[in-house]
């Protein structure tokens, strides 16, 4: 199964992604998350990595090369990839945990992500997975992914959401464009959730857009402790909380626990 995850900028959705793929791990599933957020550069140390892959970006040569490139003798040239064929320095590995990254934007006036974009949507479709892996997407903020065509290879998208209505709004924009593209799993996460109260209040928003809520992850003091140290923490409620999040996820799809 191939998950996107995305949502407005600032929502947590890095933080989910790696909640997501710790707890895929302790249930046995061999993971790969792929970094397709250009400007975050964090994801590596939450996983518990000491440095980030080589970007995918320089295995084309670079932004200026890729459609030339794309087009040669290299693992993303093939009809299919599997994460066996991906070339060690732009795939890190701890685990049974592994990473990629498409690539980031390193400087000013450096030109637009389209490239990135691009690339993301072509490895995306070619990659190819085993009953028991699970590839998890960080995508930008945003939306502007679903324009690039990347989400045309995605099983099904996880909508990270906070409290303020923009957060809700975005969210909704990305229902709209995942569903249009024939997404059919498309679920959201309340993230953030100060209360109950509040809970309450932000999953009936969710639900008169018709959105699905697959659980909530409430305020914890530990992750805002740890992202200090750019890591998440291994115990406390939003490690809990994200088991019943990927347990109905993995049973809405009817993906198979591991052999």
């Amino acid at each position: 199964m191939k998950i996107s995850v995305c949502g407005k900028g600032g929502s947590g959705k890095s933080t989910v992604v790696a909640l997501l793929a710790n707890e895929a791990r302790a249930r046995g599933y061999r993971v790969l998350v792929v970094d397709s957020d250009e400007s975050n550069s964090g994801l590596f140390r939450m996983l518990g990595f000491a440095h980030p892959p080589v970007p995918l970006m320089e295995l084309v040569g670079g932004k200026k090369s890729l459609k030339q490139k794309m087009a040669q003798t290299n693992v993303l040239s093939e009809t299919q990839i599997a994460t066996a064929h991906i070339p060690e320095k732009y795939l890190l590995q701890k685990n049974g945990l592994k990473l990629v990254a498409i690539g980031k934007i390193l400087q000013a006036l450096e030109g637009c992500a389209c490239p990135m974009g691009v690339l993301s949507r072509e490895f995306l479709k070619k990659l190819t997975l085993e009953t028991d892996e699970l590839a998890i997407v960080d995508m930008e903020a945003g939306v502007e992914h679903f324009g690039r065509g990347v989400e045309t290879s995605i099983d099904s998208v996880l909508i990270v959401v906070e409290p303020p209505l923009e957060s809700v709004n975005v969210g909704q924009k990305i229902h709209e464009l995942a569903s249009g593209i024939g997404i059919k799993n498309v679920w959201a996460i309340m993230n953030k959730v100060p209360s109950e109260e509040i809970a309450t209040r932000l999953k009936a928003e969710l639900q008169k857009r018709r959105i699905e809520v697959v659980g909530c992850i409430y305020f914890d003091a530990g992750i805002f402790s740890s992202s200090l140290d750019g890591r998440i923490p291994v115990n406390g409620i939003a490690v809990r909380e994200i088991k019943d999040v990927l347990a109905r996820i993995l049973s809405g799809v009817g993906m198979p626990a591991p052999g």
